[in-house]
């Protein structure tokens, strides 16, 4: 399987985010680190190395009508990552230490419920290890989403000790 959640591969390039959709947003995941993109544009709108990342987490609502701004409502009032963050990257940064955020636009599927559990315990764990920039290691990136991908279940427990023993296995 060639995605998990928002991640996916096109070409030879792991992406979040739809970049197939006219003027969509999506991040590019770079050796060098992050370009957040619009679809039809040559350049990017920004890019973060991972050095300058502390942290960088996902945010990923399941399906598309979750981004909504009646989304936010329920938001709100039930403590989830809806609205119009629902589909977004949130980190600090370093140097200056500052709070930086990118939006990506929702595929057309919905988004597994495991897929997503496990790509957000991804960020977590890869931040947490200070080693964001194996995001940028297409190979690596390919051999972690191989194996989490398999995981559908709603239990977050399980979904973060399966992403602890997965990067432990590739090396981090």
């Amino acid at each position: 399987m060639q995605h998990l959640g928002p991640l996916e591969l096109v070409g030879d390039r792991w992406v979040i985010g739809d970049s197939t959709r006219e003027s969509g947003l999506f991040i590019a995941l770079a050796p060098e680190g992050l370009e957040h993109r619009r679809r039809g544009e040559t350049r990017p709108l920004a890019g973060v190395e991972w050095g300058n990342f502390v942290g960088l987490g996902v945010n990923a609502a399941y399906r598309s009508r979750q981004t909504g701004p009646a989304a936010g409502v329920v938001e709100a009032l039930r403590h989830v990552n809806w609205g119009r963050d629902g589909c977004s990257l949130q980190g600090s940064l370093r140097h200056p230490y500052e709070d930086w955020s990118a939006r990506y636009t929702h595929h057309e599927r919905r988004y597994r419920a495991g897929h997503v559990i496990v790509l957000q315990a991804l960020f977590d764990d890869l931040s947490a290890a200070k080693a964001l920039h194996r995001l940028g290691d297409p190979e690596w990136l390919g051999s972690a989403v191989s194996e989490l991908s398999s995981y559908t279940s709603w239990y977050a427990p399980k979904g973060h000790r399966l992403v602890k023993a997965t990067i432990r296995t590739l090396g981090v």
